[in-house]
């Protein structure tokens, strides 16, 4: 199968041999591997979203302080211990994907993704079963850790798999699926907390969406047990040691392009699951009005990531990109001192327009950015792996390092700076994927 002259890709990457499946065969296989790859990722993020959005509740909960403050950093920071092992589940998982195979390791990750679920969603409260039950948190936490390491790359090696002709549209999903599941969470965030008092809401209407969530999952485990395998990949060259060893051996600058393009969305990403909370707690926003707002920037993030992958296969990855990361980095910090000026459900709205469109154009050709940074053999351990050092230093920590710079500084605007800085750091690393790996 041979590329389109608009089809950026890695000259060093692999070619996979596809089925003879007929045109409408094939769309029908596409749209169940899109389905099989982001329902799970799509869950993960929906309980990522809720942890961050519900952290008053939770922290209420299972965090019980008699400073507000320390409570919601507390919890907070719970939700980015579970980042410091998914750097682990990342090269664990990824190397059973890259071993195993993907259809494996996705069906292995979603298991996981339940069972922490699980343990959320009825897990007693600190005035039942004491200390224990803050512990009972943090475990349930870093199981989903482990889990989601893995899922990254094992679903985005799925995704561009079923078409390198269209990798930038098809590894799109992964990203669009974050969407989902964003507005997922937000929508239940915004109804819930228009429905139910406050009192109602921390003794048990924080629960209601982590229940519809094991709903979800065994309807992903389903579809994922029951979809064909990723098409074979022909490797030019074979490799005798295992997944892990070879990206630390012969990929190291892939994983600091991958990882390094990734910071700013990441970021970014956290950033955006924060600023409800921010709009509650700093501008003295209404709950509901404040989540409605990242429904919004989800709509954003879900159906326009995948039109800007879509443009970047016809026009190349960093001709978007770059400008908008270069964009990224000169608005964040107006729009923060705006936000903070204005302090108006309007000004929180449209400024939450701006940052999601911003992301959804950076995230579209993401994916087949940092694909295109590892050779086959060993995709999905390299882009787990760095994807999950990255959110784990730029993206779980973020609400607690926002909520730290401005308590710590008293000045609203800092979360600004922190993302400017970011920005910077993603654009070195797309020059270096340009130089390097001959990315477009």
């Amino acid at each position: 199968m041979s590329l389109s002259p608009e089809s950026p890709r890695n000259p060093d990457a692999p070619e996979a041999v596809f089925s003879t499946a007929t045109p409408t065969g094939q769309r029908r296989a596409n749209a169940r591997g899109i389905a099989a790859a982001t329902i799970g990722n799509a869950l993960e993020w929906f309980d990522i979203g809720i942890y961050a959005l519900f952290a008053i509740y939770i922290g209420r909960n299972f965090f019980p302080s008699e400073n507000p403050a320390v409570e919601l950093i507390q919890t907070l920071a719970v939700f980015g211990a579970s980042y410091l092992v998914r750097p682990l589940g990342g090269l664990i998982l990824g190397s059973y994907a890259d071993r195993k195979g993907m259809k494996k390791g996705l069906m292995l990750t979603i298991r996981l993704m339940v069972l922490g679920t699980a343990l959320i969603a009825f897990m007693p409260g600190y005035d039942q079963i004491g200390m224990l039950a803050p512990i009972g948190i943090i475990v349930a936490r870093l199981i989903q850790g482990f889990s989601a390491g893995g899922e990254f790359g094992a679903a985005t090696s799925f995704l561009i798999a079923q078409d390198p002709c269209r990798r930038g549209f098809f590894a799109s999903f992964q990203f669009a699926s974050q969407g989902l599941g964003s507005l997922m969470s937000a929508g239940f965030a915004a109804v819930l907390t228009a429905i139910f008092s406050d009192a109602d809401m921390t003794a048990w209407g924080w629960r209601i969406p982590f229940v519809f969530g094991l709903l979800v999952g065994p309807a992903g485990y389903f579809i994922r047990k029951h979809v064909d395998e990723a098409p074979i990949i022909r490797e030019s060259e074979k490799v005798e040691v295992s997944p892990m060893l070879d990206i630390f051996k012969t990929q190291k600058m892939g994983i600091l392009i991958a990882a390094g393009a990734l910071a700013i969305s990441t970021a970014l990403n956290y950033i955006l699951q924060y600023l409800p909370t921010f709009g509650i707690k700093e501008l003295g926003l209404e709950p509901s009005a404040s989540f409605f707002c990242l429904v919004i920037a989800g709509v954003i993030l879900t159906f326009g990531t995948p039109v800007v992958g879509h443009l970047s296969d016809r026009f190349g990855r960093l001709k978007i990109m770059v400008p908008t990361v270069v964009v990224t980095a000169a608005v964040v910090v107006p729009l923060f001192l705006w936000l903070v000026a204005g302090r108006s459900f309007w000004v929180l709205a449209v400024s939450m327009v701006i940052l999601g469109s911003l992301k959804a154009a950076y995230f579209g050709a993401l994916p087949s950015v940092m694909s295109d940074a590892f050779d086959a053999r060993s995709r999905a351990t390299g882009l787990s792996f760095s994807y999950n050092a990255v959110v784990t230093a730029f993206g779980g920590f973020t609400p607690a390092i926002a909520a730290y710079l401005v308590d710590a500084t008293g000045q609203d605007e800092s979360p600004g700076y922190y993302l400017a800085a970011v920005a910077c750091l993603s654009l070195a690393a797309l020059g270096a994927g340009f130089r390097y790996r001959g990315i477009r």
